[in-house]
């Protein structure tokens, strides 16, 4: 049984890793070219963004309903390799259950066989069991510490990923990835913020968890679709979530407060220069740091009491520029008078996104 276990972990571990989430075409446009209107367009692929699908900027490739990049199969979860990885993560947990129940047993026997009890002291010798024959497999102090370790790696190892498993199957029964439930969550935002009256409905929860689970779990192991068109439900529209990540896009440039650079940053992680609060408290993200010359110009779009997130731009006079994304120290910028995306004064107060 536990070899079953480890052929069957290793299989979807490998096909999460190797068979990939699938790319959206280098090139791609819709079939018709009025709908390029409701897509946003990536640069780095010269394609249009399918709907659900986003750019990684660890693969450099725009992925077919991209999840998240996950780097223990050095690879995106998406939507051709999303079985594969969830099952990956309900077996593991499963697999070391089955080894945490084969360790304490062991060690349960073992360490019974080796206690002597006495009128006044209870001792234990590993050297030999006192009640049963030789055992097959010697066990010894080493074997005990090993077996140990062992079962400590088995439970973090369940804990870690059942809770990973967990999280996976909730945004699978509403038919939904990890980006889009945050797009989801931030539309309510939006029309809450500016107290619009509209009413978001995410359009490919099909009503049902038993669709929603269907969309991604086939007998074939082959999912539903082509990754660039999907269903939706009644009343939607086929590009109701690219419209409102447009919505959200626009938000964000117009609420995006514009700084310049007042000292030199690295770009390094935790700057040790930059004071003991900005060490400690460098975000805990994969998303890339950026580095600062004086007298740079950033586009900040959220931040934290001492970091902050924005975009440098690089060459203002071209239209839109050419930003670089990441983090910043909070004190390595000042605020200029203008806000460049609005032209109003920025002293009033602005929500951070």
């Amino acid at each position: 049984m536990l070899l079953n276990w480890t052929v069957m972990i290793l299989y979807n571990y490998f096909s999460a890793m190797f068979v990939g989430p699938g790319y959206v075409p280098l090139g791609w446009t819709p079939e018709k070219s009025q709908d390029c209107m409701y897509l946003q367009y990536c640069k780095v692929c010269q394609s249009y963004k399918a709907p659900r699908s986003h750019h990684c900027r660890k693969c450099n490739r725009c992925v077919m309903k991209m999840d998240h990049h996950c780097p223990w199969i050095n690879n995106c979860c998406g939507y051709q390799n999303h079985a594969s990885f969830t099952l990956f993560l309900l077996l593991a947990p499963l697999g070391c259950i089955h080894a945490s129940f084969i360790f304490v047993m062991t060690m349960y026997t073992q360490l019974y066989n080796r206690i002597s009890f006495g009128w006044s002291s209870v001792k234990i010798d590993m050297s030999a069991a006192k009640r049963d024959p030789r055992p097959i497999i010697p066990f010894g102090l080493s074997a005990f510490a090993a077996s140990l370790f062992a079962l400590g790696l088995a439970l973090g190892t369940t804990i870690a990923v059942g809770m990973l498993f967990i999280i996976q199957m909730k945004v699978i029964l509403t038919n939904k990835t990890s980006i889009e439930s945050w797009i989801e969550e931030k539309a309510k935002d939006r029309i809450q913020y500016y107290q619009t009256g509209e009413i978001f409905i995410f359009p490919y929860d099909m009503g049902s968890k038993w669709k929603n689970f269907k969309q991604v779990f086939t007998w074939s192991g082959i999912p539903e679709g082509d990754g660039l068109d999907w269903p939706v439900r009644d009343g939607c529209h086929q590009y109701s979530l690219t419209i409102e990540q447009l919505k959200q896009k626009a938000d964000k440039r117009v609420r995006s407060v514009r700084y310049r650079a007042v000292e030199d940053y690295s770009g390094v992680c935790c700057p040790v220069t930059k004071g003991v609060k900005t060490f400690f408290t460098t975000p805990c993200t994969e998303e890339p740091r950026i580095a600062l010359s004086k007298g740079d110009l950033i586009l900040a779009t959220r931040g934290l009491k001492h970091w902050m997130y924005g975009e440098k731009i690089l060459d203002p006079a071209a239209d839109g520029g050419i930003r670089e994304r990441g983090w910043f120290p909070r004190k390595c910028v000042e605020k200029c008078q203008y806000d460049s995306e609005t032209d109003q004064p920025v002293d009033g107060e602005k929500k951070n996104r």
